[in-house]
């Protein structure tokens, strides 16, 4: 870790931090299409090798966003829906603010000398 950079606990950017990448956005997409998913098939949807799909899977469990089940030797992912709740309120909230309209703004004309 660099020095004088104190690591990130507020929960609400490590959420948005862990879906920020185009992978791990990609992995909640697929998991937002399906109740769950198994952790072989993110290969093929993320044309990412396995050791990189099990890192983005880690980083998406720390964050909240994912639980995973055990069953044999695989293990099936699906969404948390506290976290896609969380994330609603969060990108809810950016709106719920009234502003003024912005009026436009006219720029001057600048003439082309011939």
């Amino acid at each position: 870790m660099l020095r004088g950079m104190k690591r990130q606990t507020d929960p609400d950017v490590l959420l948005l931090q862990a879906a920020a990448d185009p992978t791990r956005l990609e992995i909640l997409r697929q998991l937002s299409d399906c109740a769950e998913v198994c952790a072989c098939d993110f290969t093929a949807c993320c044309d990412v090798s396995q050791p990189t799909v099990s890192h983005h899977l880690k980083v998406l469990r720390d964050a909240g966003w994912i639980t995973g089940e055990r069953r044999g030797t695989w293990v099936f992912y699906s969404l948390r829906p506290e976290a896609v709740a969380r994330f609603r309120q969060l990108a809810g909230g950016f709106g719920s603010v009234t502003m003024a309209p912005v009026a436009p703004r006219r720029l001057p004309v600048v003439e082309a000398r011939a």
